[in-house]
């Protein structure tokens, strides 16, 4: 066993150990096991929320777009500043209306706002599609990350089961606290890390952050350009604002908002999150370093770019480190997007679409069997793959967002819109998406005498948009839904 494996091991023991040590003096109920008990405080809710959005996307991801794609990257570091201003003002409204009425999973906020239950078991098809997509991305990651930062003792498959396993194992004996503890530990190493590889990396090889971008330059003239077609600007704004719309949209992100133990912790996080996204830019760093000390990486393989230069710069034991913290990065969202697909499939599949009398000792029993399931087919997901990290990100939220106008229309004061809107406008949406995937078809192929700007929109976006059109059509052809009171709750 080389010295990165087993630090590596230690790492994944260690996680295993807290996980379990989490459970200790409660009594497991659905309401305590999916959202621990609303009891979260400011800082565990911002290390939850943080561990969500710092995933194995921004690690691997991040500093691999930024050593293929060049300036197009920067939309990861731009759609979280937009993400947390909206959040500012929805997440609060959101939390006061589930604590009122007692939701536990994300699609119940649809239900129960629409009063009706079909509308839930719809939403909960399009969160967990889009949520299987979001779990390949922290599988990937993982096995790209034990076997790299293995020097491939260890295979990407084999880490992926391994990982599933593991994240199968602390979820269903400690539930959201398992991963609440586990992501105290990988924030504080994560932020620790990316700023430490962000300087030292370019002050290594360069001399400095200045000299790299001109080393770059002169090797590649036109690399921090946007390109005329494709990647280009038109694309790179609707991205920001197509995966800014649809960020509180993963569903995982609301478990961290229901748990909150009041609307002021949510509140503070909107505010706190932001902070977070400035270690985006280090990775960024890392990533335009391995230019041109490890060229040559295509397709996907650009997500071995931090990898690629921390093995050829550091000790294999410092090399263990960055891997076993990069295991956290999975693990903790992983782990919590396994939790939330389990309680939709629980809450909303199994009792709003076939057991409408069940208890929750009942559902929660469903839930807990059905997460291995859900886990597999992520599993069965990734190992056929072959597209890059971000490529995936970008389908889950142009998916997920196509949930938005059933949102947002129902937290107006007089709420705006009927059931009737809110499945026309997500089968609407949904369409347009499915359209484009199975087709290949794109806004280029189908108007190729349009001008560059509308080529250039994201899909999504165009999905949204004529989700929204739908769903304004729809509601002023039937009645509007009753609006349903919010209890006063803690601020």
């Amino acid at each position: 066993m080389n010295a990165a494996l087993g630090v590596i091991a230690l790492f994944v023991a260690g996680a295993l150990g807290l996980a379990v040590l989490a459970r200790r003096g409660r009594t497991m109920s659905l309401e305590q096991w999916a959202l621990g008990g609303r009891g979260l405080g400011t800082i565990m809710v911002f290390l939850l929320m943080a561990g969500e959005s710092f995933s194995t996307f921004t690690f691997l991801g991040a500093s691999g777009w930024s050593y293929s794609k060049g300036s197009p990257a920067f939309y990861i570091l731009a759609y979280g500043g937009l993400a947390y201003l909206m959040a500012f003002w929805m997440l609060p409204a959101i939390w006061r209306y589930a604590t009122a009425h007692k939701l536990v999973s994300f699609s119940d906020f649809f239900a129960h706002k629409y009063n009706s239950r079909p509308l839930g078991v719809l939403v909960s098809i399009v969160a967990l599609m889009g949520m299987v997509a979001l779990l390949t991305i922290q599988l990937r990651g993982l096995g790209i990350i034990v076997s790299e930062a293995s020097y491939g003792s260890i295979a990407p498959q084999v880490a992926i089961w391994i990982g599933t396993v593991v994240m199968v194992s602390y979820i269903l004996f400690s539930g959201i606290h398992g991963s609440a503890s586990i992501a105290i530990v990988k924030d504080i190493l994560i932020l620790v890390l990316a700023v430490f590889l962000g300087v030292y990396l370019p002050w290594h090889y360069y001399g400095g952050v200045t000299p790299m971008f001109s080393a770059i330059h002169a090797a590649n003239p036109s690399f921090f350009e946007f390109p005329k077609e494709g990647l280009n600007l038109t694309w790179y704004n609707s991205t920001i604002l197509l995966t800014a719309l649809g960020y509180y949209l993963y569903p995982f992100n609301l478990t961290s908002v229901y748990a909150a133990r009041s609307a002021s912790a949510v509140r503070r996080n909107t505010i706190l999150m932001p902070l977070y996204q400035v270690v985006i830019a280090f990775l960024f760093l890392v990533g335009f370093a391995a230019i041109l000390q490890v060229p040559g990486l295509k397709g996907s393989e650009v997500d071995l770019a931090l990898f690629g230069l921390v093995k050829h710069t550091f000790d294999p034991w410092f090399v263990g480190v960055i891997g076993g913290t990069g295991v956290l990065t999975a693990l903790v969202p992983g782990s919590m997007i396994l939790l939330t697909a389990s309680t939709v499939i629980g809450k909303n599949v199994y009792k709003e679409g076939f057991a409408h009398n069940a208890t929750d000792k009942q559902v929660s029993r469903v839930a807990r069997g059905v997460l291995p399931v859900f886990a597999l087919v992520a599993v069965y997901f990734v190992l056929r793959g072959g597209t890059t990290i971000v490529a995936v990100a970008i389908f889950a939220s142009s998916l997920l967002t196509q949930l938005l106008p059933s949102l947002l229309f129902s937290l107006m004061k007089k709420p705006f819109g009927s059931k009737h809107a809110a499945f026309a406008g997500i089968l609407a949406g949904g369409a347009v998406l499915a359209f484009t995937m199975t087709t290949g078809a794109n806004l280029g192929t189908l108007f190729p005498s349009a001008p560059v700007v509308f080529k250039s929109l994201n899909t999504g976006l165009v999905a949204l948009a004529v989700n929204a059109l739908v769903f304004v059509a729809v509601a002023l052809c039937t009645p509007r839904m009753l609006p349903r009171t919010v209890a006063a709750q803690p601020a």
